[in-house]
C-alpha cells in the first residue's frame, strides 16, 4: 500500500500512480480527419506527427485501438496504411482481438479511456497536445491554461512610468 499524498490521481475513480509512474491505458484512436485529412473513401495525407505519435504510445505500453467508420475494404485499406508506418493495433473497431457481435457482453461502444477523435467538442488538438495529454495525465484545459498563463507572463510590458514616486 502506497502513502497517498506519494501518488497522483487520476480521473478513474480509485485508480492513483506513483510519482512518475505512467497509467497504461486503452484509447480509441479514429482515422479519417484524426491519422489522416479526411478524403474518404481514398485515404488522405497523413496528419503530421500522427503516426510517431501512435508508435511511442504503443511503444509506452498503451493499447490503441482503431475505431472507424470505415468497413470492409476500406477498413483494411486503413489497417495496411497503418501497418506500413509502423503502427499495429491491439483491436479494430472492437474491445479485444478476439470480440464476436455475438459474445453475450457486445456492445457497439467501446470500452476505453480515452477517445481521439477530430469529431471532439472543440476540435483535435495537434499530436503534441494528444501526447502531452496522455503522458502527463493532463486533461485538454490543463494545457490550455499552462500554455495560456506561460504566455501571458512572458509577454507583460514594462512599466513605463512610474505614478506617485518623486
Amino acid at each position: 500500500m502506497h502513502d497517498r499524498a506519494s501518488l497522483v490521481h487520476l480521473d478513474w475513480p480509485g485508480q492513483y500512480l506513483k510519482e512518475g509512474e505512467t497509467q497504461h491505458m486503452t484509447i480509441a484512436v479514429d482515422f479519417d480527419g484524426t491519422i489522416v485529412e479526411h478524403r474518404y473513401p481514398e485515404i488522405g495525407r497523413e496528419i503530421p506527427f500522427a503516426t510517431d505519435t501512435l508508435k511511442m504510445l504503443i511503444k509506452e505500453g498503451h493499447r490503441l485501438i482503431l475505431w472507424s467508420v470505415r468497413e470492409g475494404k476500406l477498413l483494411d485499406e486503413a489497417v495496411e496504411w497503418c501497418r506500413k508506418r509502423g503502427v499495429e493495433f491491439y483491436a479494430v473497431n472492437k474491445d479485444y482481438p478476439e470480440e464476436s457481435k455475438d459474445d453475450r457482453n457486445y456492445s457497439r461502444k467501446l470500452k476505453v479511456e480515452m477517445f481521439i477523435d477530430d469529431r471532439n467538442v472543440g476540435g483535435l488538438p495537434d499530436w503534441g497536445v494528444i501526447y502531452r495529454m496522455i503522458k502527463e495525465n493532463k486533461t485538454y484545459r490543463e494545457i490550455l491554461i499552462e500554455e495560456l498563463t506561460a504566455d501571458k507572463s512572458a509577454a507583460e510590458p514594462r512599466k513605463w512610468w512610474k505614478f506617485g514616486q518623486r
